[in-house]
């Protein structure tokens, strides 16, 4: 059956707002995948209205809360590199450089998940993310 709506979950992991200055960022909150196969990030930027602005994404891992990892390439779907934005010395037009969705994926065995994203140059951007959980052991899933 061609049912995505009653097989997976979606939670908000960055809320939107303008992204830090160069070398912070922010970490969007943990997410529990417990009796689900996996989690898609849905990585969203806004206008960006300077050109040479940049948003790195690094997807976490952990058993447990308070001990995350970065996540090895083996279990992603996708790269951190594709999810991230730059804006180029270029005019910006929607798709191009700003109002993109980007996404990664995490297919690893870890209970625990989350990304950060990190820019750099004149900190323009909006950026937020959310998270699809997916393959839940038991469905249909809740509409919370």
């Amino acid at each position: 059956m061609n049912d995505l709506h009653n097989n997976c979950r979606q939670t908000q992991v960055l809320a939107g707002a303008a992204a830090g200055t160069t070398g912070t960022g922010r970490t969007g909150t943990i997410i529990d995948r417990q009796d689900y196969g996996g989690v898609e990030f849905l990585v969203s930027y806004g206008a960006a209205t300077t050109t040479g602005y940049a948003v790195a994404i690094t997807m976490l891992e952990g058993d447990v809360t308070g001990t995350m990892t970065s996540v090895a390439d083996a279990n992603m779907l996708g790269t951190e590199a594709l999810a991230g934005m730059a804006v180029q010395a270029t005019t910006r037009t929607a798709g191009t450089g700003k109002d993109v969705t980007k996404r990664v994926g995490y297919k690893g065995s870890k209970r625990y998940v989350t990304i950060k994203e990190v820019p750099t140059g004149a900190a323009t951007g909006i950026v937020g993310c959310d998270a699809v959980l997916h393959s839940p052991k038991v469905a249909p899933t809740a509409n919370p």
